[in-house]
């Protein structure tokens, strides 16, 4: 049986009869494990099925759903309208969808597009808050100087005394997943399936594709 001398002036290391300065168990500190580095590259790894089988986390649904509707205000009125034709005109003039005083005879359409978007031409004056100064010349068919945007949950635009805001559940707003870009950003925005083929609009067909909706 070999016996060992603790070495106190040493720093805690313990010397055998064979000469070799072992760890004294009682002071020495264990080495950590070396940490494994992975680098952030700011993209999310798709599902293994995101071909075959779409999660409930898109904002697309069946055509119109989400109940599309308009908040509409002045200084003394508030109401809720309908968003429940394909093409609403909102003026003075009693032939439109929505009448409201103190504005032009057509100040404003609102159209239901094949790709179930809601898309607003202003054609009296008035300001838009998500695309303040386009001039759109090819968005619903619009003429070259009338402004246009595709409305998204909260997006605002006035005519006259009036202020309206667009409000549809998420679900089917067509928009960013979680929130929009609170949720996620670019190529750190959680993927969600492509959107439909609203030609059968009972019946709208899935690609089981998946996207990052940037619009």
């Amino acid at each position: 049986m070999s016996a060992s001398t603790p070495d106190r002036e040493g720093g805690g290391a313990m010397e055998d009869t064979s000469g070799e300065a072992r760890p004294d168990p009682a002071t020495a500190v264990p080495d950590e494990p070396e940490q494994a580095h992975v680098p952030y590259t700011g993209m999310r790894e798709m599902p293994a099925n995101a071909d075959a089988n779409p999660t409930p986390t898109t904002t697309h649904s069946t055509w119109g759903a989400g109940e599309p509707r308009l908040l509409v205000t002045d200084e003394t009125e508030r109401f809720t309208f309908a968003l429940t034709k394909d093409e609403v005109r909102i003026g003075a003039a009693t032939g439109c969808d929505l009448v409201l005083p103190g504005i032009d005879a057509l100040h404003a359409t609102i159209t239901h597009d094949d790709r179930d978007e809601y898309v607003l031409v202003l054609h009296g004056a008035g300001e838009m808050n998500a695309n303040p100064a386009a001039a759109a010349t090819d968005v619903a068919g619009s003429p070259p100087g009338e402004r246009s945007e595709v409305l998204r949950t909260g997006a605002r635009f006035t005519a006259g005394p009036w202020r309206f805001v667009f409000m549809r559940a998420e679900f089917a707003d067509h928009g960013r997943p979680f929130g929009g870009r609170v949720g996620g950003e670019l190529s750190d925005q959680p993927p969600q399936p492509a959107r439909p083929d609203y030609s059968d609009r009972d019946n709208p067909e899935w690609s089981g594709r998946w996207e990052v909706q940037d619009d």
